[in-house]
């Protein structure tokens, strides 16, 4: 897609931006734009393994929480604006280091740039492409990229659109990503892993729990039950929530999460039989994970 030749209308905000002209809400424009490409150590053992996960972080985002830990990127829209053909040679280079997969970061708004690319190493690519998604992706953008992801790594971040709307100015989230995940899935189908136990196809889907959100966490793992297969997906509940970017704007959730929270929204976890998956220890809420965005690899 040449933006210049269409509005965008490639995530659920729709703004209709000529982004050869102009930055959409994601505030990024059509140009692929980087602001890390290196090997990651801290998603989820099948991701990341002991040689790390291929992680490309694109610059800017559909969804801007006032929480976001990688503000500088996703809001500042830091990065270098590299080509297509950059993007594809990075992604044999992940691969030359040993990256079990390439993990796209916040990939939503370059999706036609990415399958451009994608197709350019497509006889030289070996390992599994992952897409690492806040969730808030259009069903139509998704489809696009059918037969290019082997595994998705969505977040539901929200059931209530009170929170949703007050922390992503984006009332409609849990209607667009619960859509979002399911189309996921239907995809990529049940989860499968390789001889090392690293995850070769599948969803992970993931829930980041919230200072006073036990009530919305709890919604979100109950319709997790009800609504996809347990036996065929994983769920990775994080607690490694830290009050960054505009959190002290927000008292309410300008703190780190408690072990009380926690332990109820694991407990419901465990009520709603979701056994497969991951969960992290209440210590992960630490800044030295978030990853330091310096141009690496890009």
């Amino acid at each position: 897609m040449e933006q210049s030749q269409h509005l965008c209308r490639l995530c659920p905000r729709n703004c209709g931006v000529d982004r050869s002209r102009q930055t959409g809400f994601c505030k990024a424009g059509d140009k692929v734009k980087l602001a890390r490409a290196a090997l990651h150590f801290w998603e989820e053992p099948c991701i990341s393994g002991e040689e790390g996960s291929g992680t490309v972080f694109f610059s800017g985002c559909p969804l801007q929480c006032v929480f976001c830990q990688n503000h500088q990127i996703s809001a500042e829209c830091y990065g270098k604006e590299i080509s297509i053909k950059r993007l594809a040679e990075i992604f044999l280079e992940l691969q030359n280091q040993g990256a079990n997969n390439i993990n796209l970061v916040t990939g939503g708004h370059f999706v036609p740039q990415i399958i451009q690319a994608l197709d350019m190493v497509r006889r030289d690519l070996k390992i599994p492409v992952v897409y690492n998604s806040s969730g808030y992706e259009t069903v139509e953008t998704l489809r696009m990229l059918k037969g290019y992801v082997d595994i998705y790594l969505p977040d539901i971040k929200y059931f209530s659109p009170e929170r949703s709307k007050r922390y992503s100015h984006a009332p409609d989230y849990f209607e667009v990503a619960s859509k979002a995940v399911q189309e996921m899935f239907s995809q990529v189908g049940a989860v499968e892993f390789d001889e090392r136990g690293m995850l070769k196809k599948g969803v992970i889907v993931r829930h980041m729990v919230m200072p006073n959100g036990v009530e919305d966490s709890m919604d979100i793992l109950t319709w997790i039950a009800e609504n996809l297969p347990l036996d065929d997906i994983l769920v990775s509940v994080m607690s490694q929530y830290t009050p960054f970017y505009k959190s002290a704007e927000f008292p309410e959730i300008n703190r780190r999460l408690t072990q009380e929270e926690y332990d109820r929204v694991l407990d419901w976890m465990e009520c709603m039989g979701i056994e497969d998956g991951f969960v992290q220890e209440l210590s992960s809420a630490k800044e030295e994970y978030t990853p330091d965005f310096s141009l690496q690899g890009v």
